[in-house]
């Protein structure tokens, strides 16, 4: 069933879109008694997920967050003094990904480069005590290992500072990366492609992936960066960008008509990387799905939402390992937004677990 939905909002998420936009869009079931029969269905069918091995190709890096109490401006400059009360360390970019994977129960095999500093040690022991595995990272001296500080009050982020490098990967390195790759693919259900555009995700890297993934009969998922060129990822089964990262690579399209449209963006990118589907998310608005049809609409589960980070990894998570248990496209995506719904409502990049799944779903429906 189809409905016609005439648009009046210009604007999408600051960027100014078509003032009248019609669209056709799948009638989804929107009644709270709907949704739970949806989210029982997805809670019934968590058990096909464990044990399921998702190769997790991108950037690593430690998130450490300072919170502290802003009582003063400081008499050296007009910046706020934060007092602080605590400070905590977790895993950051792909590193999170490989903690919803865990926490879903899955197996993450997380390849990526990181330096050798201390940076290093802090993310090896994180990833330790998430009993997820270390062995599968490649050491580049010559590059500082990804981390962020963000100093907070209370739910307010008040300064970030990064320690990065984004230069491209030597050939050795890369060399390196493939060989580990080559060693692995062959017994995953599934590989995520993820980009922060930090030095790892490069043309060469990212289709000798999505290359090894199709010669093994694997299906690859990219959470692509809004300015990479979109022949980066060519050839992958699936790409998940948000509103603004999709408005951003659709300028990519010749077509300058399509580019404020999520509508058209969607099947113009498939058409562009030759995937077989792409799902755009919407923030409080859902996502939208295109699978070669008219676009799937599904609504959000999230009830509270203090940070939005890391929400993008739990949504691939989610995919990833629904897609590799054969879940359906729009079960997947139900599944994607119910996690999504959970880690929204809690600080920092955080992973989705199965019993935070189970408890969201008996609270709220």
């Amino acid at each position: 069933m189809t409905v016609t939905i005439v648009d009046h909002n210009p604007l999408r998420s600051g960027v100014m879109a078509d003032s009248w936009i019609s669209v056709a869009v799948k009638c989804i079931p929107r009644s709270m008694t709907q949704f739970s029969h949806i989210s029982k269905e997805i809670i019934s069918k968590l058990p096909t997920l464990k044990g399921k091995k998702i190769l997790i190709f991108g950037d690593v890096g430690v998130d450490e967050y300072v919170q502290g109490h802003v009582g003063r401006i400081s008499p050296e400059a007009p910046v706020p003094v934060v007092e602080v009360k605590e400070s905590e360390t977790k895993l950051g970019l792909s590193a999170n990904v490989a903690a919803n994977i865990k926490s879903l129960g899955g197996e993450p095999l997380l390849v990526s480069v990181i330096g050798k500093d201390k940076s290093a040690d802090v993310l090896q022991n994180l990833l330790t005590k998430r009993s997820i595995s270390s062995e599968h990272l490649i050491i580049d001296p010559d590059r500082p290992t990804t981390s962020k500080l963000r100093v907070m009050s209370g739910h307010h982020h008040i300064v970030r500072v990064d320690y990065e490098k984004k230069s491209p990967l030597s050939d050795d390195v890369l060399k390196k990366v493939s060989e580990k790759i080559e060693s692995l693919i062959k017994d995953c259900d599934g590989v995520i492609i993820q980009d922060y555009a930090k030095g790892l995700i490069s043309k060469n890297s990212c289709q000798m992936i999505i290359e090894k993934a199709k010669e093994h009969g694997k299906k690859a998922i990219v959470d692509p960066y809004r300015s990479t060129p979109l022949d980066f990822y060519q050839g992958a089964y699936l790409m998940t960008p948000n509103r603004d990262e999709a408005f951003e690579l659709a300028k990519q399209i010749p077509d300058h008509e399509v580019w404020n449209n999520v509508d058209r963006i969607g099947p113009e990118l498939i058409k562009i990387l030759k995937a077989e589907k792409m799902v755009i998310t919407l923030g409080a608005e859902g996502m939208k799905i295109f699978n070669g049809k008219a676009p799937l609409h599904l609504p959000t589960f999230a009830r509270k939402v203090f940070d939005v980070t890391g929400a993008g990894d739990t949504v691939i998570s989610a995919f990833s390992l629904a897609i590799a248990a054969d879940w359906d496209i729009e079960t997947s995506g139900y599944f994607a937004n119910l996690a999504a719904g959970v880690v929204v409502a809690q600080v920092g990049a955080v992973a989705c677990t199965t019993d935070a799944l189970k408890e969201y779903t008996s609270t709220h429906f």
